[in-house]
């Protein structure tokens, strides 16, 4: 399989997840800030800080309104992490390989950038964002089922899946590291309907709300931490996407149970065993925000390693398995 190939795909699968967890993310911070004059009335802050866009923002941006956080994360063509810039970039990458994808596939990215577009060009989307992002998390679905039903499960669905799974982990431990202390409430609202609307509004973001209900029962700051980070069923927790990468890592490879070829396969490794033996109330004692750093530095350079070892031409022709990839 050519590496260009497969870098194609890689990142045409983060650019569409990417799209839809800013979608996400404008959701939640929409919805709790409905009806807040004080508490959450600087809940859009945050939200540039989940993203990893502040310094970007202020660029061009006087203050961190609502108004101009949607516009930056939605439509800012500048932007190279808005919604309409990656679903660009998603499009333009499946044009230059239209031999490995199906048509559908095809055809939905086509009707997923088409969405976009003329959501941008609606002064309502910006008034009341909701059903835009449930458009774009709904076209999300679609594309991913229709790459799961009509392309072979072969190393570029594989090298999909991969990019997928990273940019999911990445983007569901930002999410949590922020707003878990924006969240934690103060103690006349502990346990009050106020508080139990916060954090399903967190647990919805993920499209979790419904799953933890029903494993966990009662809303539980703690338990809505161990829950998105460390289950290992639940598809958009950190755990199932770092062992869904690893599955896909090895398959590329090739690799043999509880071995590995290359050096991001090693560190894929290392980070999904970590997750199996991790204990929610240690990483609360040593710190959250200090383990899901950790854990973000981790997939980083897992990514960089990525490309070094299967994109980049002078680690491939250095290689002693170059055969798997040329």
């Amino acid at each position: 399989m050519l590496s260009r190939v497969a870098e194609t795909v890689y990142w045409l699968s983060r650019y569409v997840e990417r799209a839809e967890n800013i979608a996400r993310f404008i959701d939640v911070n929409y919805n709790l800030t409905l009806g807040e004059t004080e508490s959450l009335s600087k809940q859009w802050t945050p939200l540039l800080e989940t993203t990893a866009d502040q310094n970007e923002f202020v660029k061009r941006y006087d203050s961190p309104t609502r108004e101009n956080v949607l516009q930056f994360l939605s439509f800012d063509e500048e932007n190279g992490n808005s919604m309409i810039s990656c679903v660009a970039r998603a499009r333009e990458n499946a044009r230059t390989i239209r031999e490995v994808i199906s048509s559908v596939v095809w055809e939905q990215l086509n009707t997923f950038h088409l969405l976009v577009q003329a959501a941008g060009h609606s002064p309502k989307t910006l008034e009341q964002p909701q059903a835009f992002c449930e458009q774009v998390r709904l076209t999300s679905h679609l594309l991913v089922g229709a790459m799961d039903a009509t392309m072979s499960h072969d190393e570029a669905w594989h090298f999909s899946r991969l990019g997928r799974m990273i940019e999911r982990g990445d983007k569901t431990s930002r999410l949590l590291d922020v707003q878990y202390y924006n969240l934690l409430p103060d103690g006349g609202n502990v346990g009050s309907s106020l508080d139990v609307v916060r954090w399903s509004a967190l647990l919805r973001s993920a499209s979790a709300l419904e799953s933890y209900r029903r494993l966990r029962g009662k809303i539980v700051p703690q338990r809505v931490a161990e829950f998105l980070m460390l289950d290992r069923k639940f598809p958009r927790a950190m755990h199932f996407a770092a062992m869904r990468a690893r599955d896909s890592m090895r398959v590329i490879t090739g690799s043999e149970l509880n071995s590995y070829c290359y050096h991001s396969e090693q560190l894929l490794g290392r980070l999904c065993s970590s997750l199996d033996y991790a204990v929610i109330d240690d990483i609360l004692q040593d710190g959250l925000h200090e383990y899901i750093d950790q854990f973000q530095r981790q997939l980083n350079t897992i990514g960089q390693e990525i490309h070094e070892d299967f994109f980049s031409v002078e680690r491939l022709n250095a290689s002693p398995d170059a055969s798997v990839m040329t």
